[in-house]
């Protein structure tokens, strides 16, 4: 059975996930061990969680890679269910994953908002042609590189 061009850049982003969890949890329990935090306290009395913010970034961006990131596991995957085959799919899901990719080193590191939200605003734009072509593809409507 031959797989979609598609699938790779969804397990990708899925993997990308993963890499940032591990970066959230490696800067997340050493700063709170440093701050003597007490997580059965917070956990009893509702506190809020204060952590520096490159340690915060991390865990926001994290967050984040389980919002718009999901749209595009659904229009990638359903792009590959129906069979889109036209050269450019791969290419937009690739160019997304790579944007997500950016925004969360932006995210995590110095957080410049400016380009962070640029890199956001691009990989928006990416997904939405991605989804346009793919109901054109749906729709017999296709689309050609």
């Amino acid at each position: 059975m031959e797989t979609s061009p598609l699938i790779l850049p969804v397990l990708v982003l899925v993997g990308w996930t993963f890499v940032m969890w591990a970066w959230m949890y490696a800067t997340r329990i050493p700063a709170m061990r440093r701050a003597n935090i007490d997580v059965n306290e917070i956990s009893r009395t509702g506190a809020k969680l204060e952590l520096p913010p490159e340690v915060s970034r991390v865990a926001d961006n994290y967050n984040h890679l389980h919002e718009q990131p999901t749209l595009f596991y659904a229009v990638a995957l359903s792009a590959a269910i129906i069979g889109v085959d036209d050269g450019v799919a791969p290419l937009l899901a690739w160019l997304y994953v790579a944007l997500r990719i950016v925004h969360s080193l932006v995210q995590a590191t110095k957080n410049v908002i400016m380009l962070r939200f640029s890199v956001f605003a691009l990989g928006s734009l990416v997904l939405f042609v991605l989804l346009v072509r793919t109901l054109l593809w749906y729709s017999g409507l296709s689309v050609t590189g």
